[in-house]
């Protein structure tokens, strides 16, 4: 059974730095793509990064490019964002995602507040 278990949320002034965590069971993590994602309030789920399982090879949403850093570690099973720069428009509950055959999992997410 695939588990997601994000940490490292919480409570942000504008222009700092968050690092969320992803701990993955259930599955062989080394042989998938990790994918982050975010919700705020009214929008759409919209994906915020990902990274490869073959060469590490990473994507970035236009938004962020440039402030956040997905990594992954494979001995450990979890995949990080690294967030730096964050803005109020940053703001959401932030998701990790694997997608095995087709199939979508998703942790609880964490909560990111950016706020003076």
């Amino acid at each position: 059974q695939v588990q997601l278990v994000e940490s490292g949320g919480g409570l942000v002034q504008p222009g700092g730095s968050l690092r969320l965590s992803c701990e993955a069971s259930g599955f062989t993590f080394s042989r998938y793509a990790m994918n982050w994602y975010r919700q705020a309030p009214g929008k759409e789920r919209e994906l915020v990064a990902r990274i490869t399982s073959t060469d590490g090879s990473t994507h970035y949403a236009h938004s962020v490019k440039g402030r956040f850093t997905i990594s992954r570690d494979n001995a450990k099973r979890t995949v990080y964002l690294q967030m730096n720069s964050l803005k109020p428009d940053d703001a959401a509950v932030y998701y990790c995602n694997v997608r095995i055959l087709g199939l979508d999992s998703w942790g609880p997410g964490t909560q990111v507040t950016v706020s003076a």
